[in-house]
């Protein structure tokens, strides 16, 4: 059973989020329980201080503990000033009192569990017969110190699993490589265009089928969030919950065009920090711009492709999904989170292995303050930040030209697909 209220029309102010909070873990049986509370880290927008504060007015009186865990996926760690910032209270050595709030630290294979294996048969018949591979399921070992575990997140349309949250925590949020990888590269098979807002989607029911072999009780409160306030609030189970916070999500934050829009300058704030996670104002555009189109990143504040991955980056570069799919023997061994990023920043295109020919369906620049060299040899477009004038792109709809202030998690589609999304 689903506990939780939403709306399209109006939004939760503090005292309804505070009531559904309470009729939830009211009924979440967590007195005297040890509970473990997986949150995203720095780069969703969501209103994690007031979501702190309720559950340790709430929570923390009547469980043995609360803790909580950063979802970093292979994001870099968060150090106390970040954290802070993230649940709203002064946080030193990675504590609030007596509350820890910890890093997961994807990079260290020791803080890592094998909890099982998904056999390449079922994986066979979970994508339709796109992959087949045993997956093994490795999590944070640091949820078997916990009663139970507690998701707590927003959801959005997402490139890789079709909208976020929900049991995506643990995979990737918390998860080891070998998921991590696979999930990400199934998600690139099927390409962004084809799944970003698409409800339930093969990544989604391997990530479910993973979730299934956590040895703990797992809960979730799933928001569904804009810039201007809380629309959503739903707790039950990872999966009930997801299930009504996309739908949710699908009417927020999916915007129909009826025209494809021939260039985009994808204005990123400061919440992303390189290309990795800024790559969103790709992401959430691609679906709605016409074929020869461009679509402009702008983020002078950016200087890293991505603090994590980007030697394998300069390495492999941006390209379509088949660029590397008819050269598999030369990418195999690169980790599939990267070559997935790789095509989804590329976007749908055409690789001729005869003639050794990239045609990308639409052209990807960046407007930052990564250097025109570096652009060039990972294979994007470059723009100078200091010649973008703001200004002098908006008011131009008719023109096909659009600027999207603060870009990254709403997702434009056309009313009726280009003809690319068939590829």
């Amino acid at each position: 059973m689903v506990i939780g209220k939403g709306s399209a029309e109006k939004f939760l102010d503090r005292e309804e989020m505070r009531a559904v909070i309470a009729e939830a873990l009211a009924s979440a049986g967590l007195d005297g329980k040890r509970v473990l509370v997986i949150i995203p880290d720095g780069t969703r927008t969501m209103p994690m201080p007031q979501m702190f504060d309720h559950f340790q007015e709430l929570l923390r009186p009547r469980a043995k503990t609360v803790d909580y865990l950063v979802a970093l996926g292979t994001h870099a760690p968060m150090d106390d000033a970040h954290l802070s910032k993230l649940v709203g209270r002064p946080v030193v050595n990675g504590m609030v009192g007596e509350t820890h709030v910890f890093n997961h630290h994807w990079e260290n294979p020791e803080t890592f569990i094998l909890l099982g294996t998904i056999p390449a048969s079922e994986i066979s018949k979970i994508t339709g017969g796109l992959l087949s591979a045993d997956v093994p399921v490795t999590l944070n070992k640091l949820i078997l110190d916990y009663d139970h575990i507690l998701i707590c997140g927003p959801v959005f349309p997402h490139e890789v699993v079709g909208f976020s949250g929900g049991n995506k925590y643990f995979f990737p949020g918390i998860a080891g490589p070998e998921i991590i990888n696979f999930t990400h590269w199934l998600g690139a098979v099927i390409t962004n265009f084809k799944v970003i807002g698409s409800g339930y989607t093969p990544v989604r029911a391997v990530i479910d089928r993973g979730a299934a072999l956590v040895p703990k009780p797992r809960s979730c409160f799933a928001l569904v969030v804009t810039h201007d306030g809380l629309s959503g609030l739903y707790y039950g189970s990872p999966e009930e919950a997801w299930e009504a916070a996309s739908k949710l999500s699908a009417k927020i934050h999916i915007r129909y065009v009826d025209k494809p829009f021939k260039r985009v300058l994808s204005v990123m704030p400061e919440l992303y920090d390189d290309i990795w996670t800024a790559a969103k104002g790709m992401y959430k555009m691609e679906p709605a711009v016409a074929d020869g189109g461009e679509i402009v990143i702008y983020a002078p504040h950016i200087t890293e492709v991505s603090y994590t991955h980007g030697k394998i980056i300069d390495e492999v570069g941006y390209h379509c999904r088949d660029y590397f799919m008819k050269q598999w023997d030369r990418f195999k061994n690169y980790p599939g989170g990267v070559l997935a990023h790789s095509t989804h920043v590329k976007g749908l295109g055409e690789y001729d292995a005869a003639t050794g020919i990239e045609t990308p369906r639409i052209n990807v620049s960046l407007a930052t303050g990564i250097p025109e060299e570096r652009c060039r040899r990972i294979n994007l477009g470059y723009i100078d930040p200091a010649t973008i004038k703001i200004e002098e792109w908006q008011g131009r709809e008719r023109e096909g030209i659009v600027v999207i202030p603060r870009a990254g998690e709403i997702l434009y589609r056309l009313k009726q697909p280009v003809l690319a999304a068939s590829r």
